[in-house]
């Protein structure tokens, strides 16, 4: 490359930027920031298809070209819905209709001639922003949402100056203005504007999405695989003091029926209604859950629950087998209270017809299994004797309690208890309830959660789907079904502390092990951590839990019993005036008085510049009258002693005496406008 030609791209990097070309940048980052957080839930090519347009339309600003003709765009329109219906199989719905709202503004960049494209495009940009709030109500989503509410009405404000544009900080800091200006309503109408029943970011038709966690199921593998997630399942405020962590059990799906492989609950037609007796012995404990979407009917409570739950709109139940059901699926966060105990005898008179149920195996399967069993009913008589040598068994013999065990084949538990001796929570609890059942006493498996973790910055509990445990109950006489964790005999750390201390956690992609061996940065990343789960929580409890029996008991507090919709709706109207007056009334005082003079004369020089005459900006009234009315001037001599008596009389009020200033001087002017038209 030539001297030159450095010399010629340094002048051209040195040009400052046009305004048109600002105002543009601006107006894409813009809408990038709208389209980003939409980005988890779009198919890839409508991600690449947006940002492809975009930097089209950047490419055309900077380079001067012209857009591109609607007979272009009309197809590529076309192709993008057409795209959209083969993506989703319809035009119709939530996850569809994003989608083509997404291209939708991407496309209309292309499109834009006038300053109404421009409001339509950032109209879009609103839509797409509450679009946003169907798929995550998170506090990080609704300061996305924020930062893209103040981009855009930045960009609006920049393209609303005729003259000379503020600096890009005092723009923002005044976009940033009006969005706080509004914060006052905005918390009004959120706490006083009738609550609907439901979800308020949700549509009906839509399905729920897939969730992580527990499965109805259990495979060797299947809760190992949970064991590295920091997903929240649930988190626990307890009202009474915490239990020891070896007593948190919190009960989920109990399983009975197995194939040699895979454990399930059991079928309808196995099971019969019969009344629940439970003897409990102790303090009740009484809580609080707060329990996070998975898609299934499953509630969370710790063994044994004293009564059922009370869901808004969704009734529970709980089976024979202790398992607490809602009627519908746990799609959306839902808070109950519960009492447990934690010492309890369940079904002490279970007859012998429904315990066969749960001694059942699978023919063909686990040989060596059923010899050793046969064995030990040999050498014990009675079933808590057998039981003991079980554990003893785990605990004695070389088992590893890890979560990378080796593949099993058909011979699972065969494989398990004598070759490979590694596995995780789901392989000690099966293997455990075969060898029960080969000893001829009824066992079954109980998936659920166990332990959990104090979080200090607000004092909830939070369980983990790394918390999911898997643990057996066997039937004995007068007792009736009892706790038996075999995990806890192999890796007691893993019980009476939590799965961190035996398989330490860890951040940023595996470099740093949070095992809390007392180093600085990892005790702060993990006091961070604790910190922003309890801001989340309390955004969770106090925000996206506001619903409508808590604007109901709101009312109440504020002196209206059984308020209706009509009242709320009254109040909602009479405190929003009074909120509006207060945020409005005190900008209108603040506001400059404009001077009558000064108005008069903007008028006349906006209508002068109108018909061809502009003041250029050093031009005081003398030096602009003289040049308006001077010989070679184009001004029709009618106007030009319209225009040379109104500049006079103005010098005379604005720089002359005080008194001179009269209303009858002004209404003088006044008519002089018209004149000057």
């Amino acid at each position: 490359m030539h001297l030159a030609d450095l010399h010629f791209l340094k002048r051209r990097a040195a040009r400052p930027m046009s305004r048109d070309k600002s105002d543009l940048l601006l107006l894409l980052f813009s809408c990038a920031l709208t389209i980003a957080p939409h980005i988890g839930h779009l198919p890839g090519w409508i991600t690449a298809a947006c940002a492809t347009l975009l930097l089209w339309r950047g490419w055309i600003a900077f380079r001067g070209n012209r857009m591109p003709p609607r007979w272009l765009l009309l197809p590529l329109a076309v192709a993008a819905m057409g795209s959209v219906f083969l993506s989703y199989k319809t035009i119709f719905g939530r996850d569809a209709g994003v989608a083509m709202l997404t291209l939708l503004l991407a496309l209309k960049l292309l499109e834009m001639h006038a300053k109404r494209d421009l409001f339509v495009a950032l109209f879009l940009s609103f839509f797409l922003i509450l679009a946003g709030f169907f798929y995550s109500q998170s506090i990080g989503a609704a300061l996305m949402a924020i930062v893209a509410l103040i981009a855009i009405l930045t960009t609006q404000l920049s393209f609303q100056y005729t003259g000379t544009v503020p600096p890009l900080a005092h723009r923002l800091r005044l976009g940033a203005l009006i969005v706080a200006l509004a914060a006052p309503l905005t918390v009004a109408l959120f706490l006083l504007f009738p609550r609907i029943q439901g979800p308020l970011w949700g549509t009906p038709d839509d399905a729920p999405a897939s969730r992580s966690g527990l499965s109805e199921n259990m495979r060797p593998g299947d809760i190992s695989r949970l064991a590295l997630s920091d997903e929240i399942a649930f988190r626990v405020k307890f009202k009474d003091p915490t239990p020891p962590q070896s007593m948190l059990y919190w009960r989920g799906v109990v399983l009975g029926v197995y194939d040699g492989r895979t454990w399930s609950p059991l079928p309808a037609h196995m099971r019969y209604n019969r009344r629940i007796v439970i003897n409990m012995r102790g303090a009740p404990i009484h809580y609080e859950v707060t329990l996070e979407p998975h898609g299934h009917r499953w509630l969370f409570a710790l063994e044994a629950p004293r009564a059922l739950p009370h869901l808004e709109g969704n009734r529970a139940s709980i089976t024979p087998e202790l398992q607490l059901l809602a009627s519908h699926a746990i799609n959306d966060r839902v808070r109950y209270d519960a009492v447990s105990h934690v010492d309890f005898d369940l079904q002490p008179d279970e007859t012998a017809l429904f315990l066969q149920r749960w001694l059942e195996l699978p023919p063909g399967f686990n040989p060596r299994t059923l010899e050793l069993a046969a064995r030990l009913r040999l050498q014990n008589s009675s079933k808590p004797e057998l039981i003991a040598t079980v554990l003893r068994l785990f605990r004695e013999q070389p088992f590893r309690y890890t979560l990378e065990p080796p593949p099993l084949g058909k011979h699972a538990v065969d494989e398990f208890l004598f070759s490979t001796r590694a596995g995780f929570c789901e392989h000690y609890s099966g293997a455990f309830v075969v060898l029960m059942r080969a000893l001829g006493i009824p066992a079954r498996v109980v998936t659920g959660y166990q332990g959990g973790e104090i979080n200090p910055a607000d004092g909830y509990l939070t369980v983990r789907q790394s918390d999911a445990h898997a643990w057996a109950e066997v039937w004995l006489d007068k007792r009736g079904w009892i706790r038996v964790d075999p995990t806890a005999v192999v890796s007691p750390g893993r019980i009476e502390r939590n799965l961190g201390s035996v398989i330490p956690r860890r951040a940023l992609g595996g470099l740093i092990t949070l095992d809390g061996s007392g180093n600085a940065l990892v005790t702060q990343l993990q006091r961070l951590r604790l910190n922003w789960e309890a801001v989340a929580n309390a955004w969770n409890q106090w925000v996206l839990n506001y619903t409508p029996q808590k604007q109901k008991n709101f009312f109440s507090a504020l002196g209206f019993e059984n308020a209706d919709w009509r009242t709320m709706a009254a109040i909602m109207f009479v405190v929003g005036a009074i909120v509006t007056a207060a945020v409005v009334l005190p900008l209108i005082l603040r506001q400059q008085k404009r001077d009558p003079l000064d108005a008069v004369y903007r008028l006349f020089c906006k209508r002068l510049a109108r018909q061809g005459y502009p003041r250029a900006s050093h031009e005081g009234p003398r030096a602009y009258g003289s040049r308006l009315t001077a010989a070679d001037s184009p001004l029709p001599a009618a106007r030009k002693t319209a225009v040379a008596r109104f500049l006079e009389l103005y010098e005379i009020a604005r720089y002359g005496a005080p008194e001179k200033a009269s209303p009858s001087l002004l209404l003088q002017l006044k008519n002089l406008l018209s004149e000057c038209r």
